[in-house]
């Protein structure tokens, strides 16, 4: 019968496949421990400080929907000119 040609080189291929997968198994990640290792510490904000991003974030969430808003408008109007025509 025909066909174990094909089956030889489809087991073949599975087996190269998966000695590859163990090599790359082999080479794992990140070992050792972390006890030694220092955090960055970094500065604490003041309430004003915190107070004045919050009113920055907001003033550019603002800008971004008014900008999102004109986009969305010109779309609209291009889309509504196209269906018309």
């Amino acid at each position: 019968m025909g066909g174990e040609g094909s089956m030889m080189a489809a087991n073949n291929s599975l087996k190269n496949n998966r000695s590859l997968l163990s090599k790359r198994k082999e080479k794992s990640s990140l070992s050792g421990s972390y006890s030694n290792v220092e955090l960055a510490a970094f500065p604490k904000a003041t309430a004003q400080e915190l107070k004045m991003i919050r009113e920055k974030m907001k003033q550019e969430y603002k800008q971004i929907m008014i900008k999102q808003l004109i986009v969305f408008g010109i779309l609209f109007i291009i889309i509504a000119i196209l269906i018309i025509i």
